[in-house]
């Protein structure tokens, strides 16, 4: 038995946590989408490169059969959506073919789902560099990593409409970065001059050190094929005190990046001072307390203040101007604004004395004062 074989025995909860992220943020894209595809009488896509089997041994659903079930709820979705699976191994394919025909209404789907039994690697990332794409959403869960490449990222993201969700193996990779034998996998992921760099830069780092400078790494090759909205979601092991893998979000437009943002926000398995940890770690359920040790809305208040010198805008400008490459969502804009307007460090128009009590609306204009 391999270990892809095994992964599917159970499916754990770092897995169910990756499913429901990936599933509902589907859901909320489609909408987004839907009313102009419709317009242009056109279709959206989902693309899963490695589907695996479609149900555990223990017959939970995974992802494929989510996604599925998500669609044939929407009368309008289903009408338009074009689904591919794909999976080197044909007997998984085989195995979703069958969950895939059980699945209750699933002849309501106008485009029955393609299946596909195809290697990821050049060969297939230089089909979608060929092609335009319907806007798609594409969902990249290697085992491992091999497949996985800038390329491949680049040519599915690059037409409109185009957002990516991906499976980074940080353990695996973490141990490969310095074994010459994956070389090839390691550069096709970070680019080859930015590998080298990190073999140097890691070798004498300690564990998080050598993480964060893995994830930025990561962030900055991505950055630098023209896609600025990327959110990493970090999963730990079932100790909490190692980082096994995370899913990386890619997007090209702000209100992916919003929608996401609110999503992996909730599935945080904690939080400091209402700021998502962006990470599920079943260790942090037994241990909160962690979390009061920061106090990152004061941080906020401060980077608003520097930020903004002597300017006033809107709330939500605030907020879409600031948000990008951090951790806070919209709400804890609202909150430290709240917080900052009652302290007397900002001017707010219409005032919270004109305002339903404890609200700060998008509308709300705010004027940061000018250092002395």
């Amino acid at each position: 038995m391999t270990g892809d074989d095994k992964f599917f025995e159970k499916m754990r909860d770092q897995s169910k946590v990756k499913a429901e992220i990936v599933k509902k943020y589907f859901s909320a894209w489609a909408n987004v989408l839907l009313p102009s595809v419709e317009r242009k009488n056109g279709r959206l896509g989902y693309i899963d490169l490695f589907s695996g089997p479609g149900l555990y041994e223990d017959k939970t659903k995974s992802t494929p059969i989510l996604v599925i079930e998500e669609a044939i709820k929407n009368v309008k979705l289903r009408k338009r959506l074009v689904i591919i699976f794909n999976d080197a191994n044909q007997e998984y394919i085989r195995s979703l073919q069958e969950a895939i025909e059980k699945v209750p209404g699933i002849n309501q789907l106008e485009n029955k789902p393609l299946l596909m039994n195809d290697s990821v690697g050049d060969k297939l990332a230089n089909k979608f560099k060929e092609i335009n794409l319907i806007p798609s959403l594409f969902f990249i869960d290697p085992w491992g990593y091999k497949g996985l490449s800038l390329s491949l990222l680049k040519f599915v993201l690059k037409d409109w409409g185009c957002d990516c969700i991906f499976f980074f193996n940080y353990n695996r990779i973490n141990i490969s970065l310095n074994n010459p034998l994956f070389d090839g996998d390691i550069n096709a992921i970070f680019g080859e001059k930015r590998a080298g760099e990190l073999r140097d830069k890691i070798a004498n780092m300690n564990p998080k050190e050598r993480e964060l400078t893995i994830i930025e790494g990561l962030g900055l090759a991505i950055d630098e094929l023209g896609f600025r909205y990327i959110l990493p979601f970090r999963f730990k092991d079932e100790s909490g005190k190692k980082t096994s893998h995370y899913i990386i979000f890619i997007s090209k437009h702000e209100r992916g990046y919003e929608i996401m943002k609110d999503i992996m926000a909730k599935y945080s398995s904690g939080s400091d001072q209402g700021v998502p940890t962006f990470e599920y770690c079943p260790a942090t359920e037994k241990q909160k307390f962690l979390f009061t040790f920061s106090r990152p809305l004061d941080d906020l208040s401060q980077m608003l203040l520097d930020e903004f010198e002597g300017k006033s805008l809107k709330m939500v400008e605030i907020f879409k101007r600031h948000n990008v490459g951090k951790p806070f969502i919209k709400k804890n804009y609202k909150d430290i604004l709240y917080k900052m307007e009652e302290k007397g460090l900002i001017n707010v128009k219409p005032p919270k004395s004109q305002r339903n009590k404890g609200t700060f609306g998008e509308n709300v204009l705010v004027t940061f004062p000018e250092k002395e």
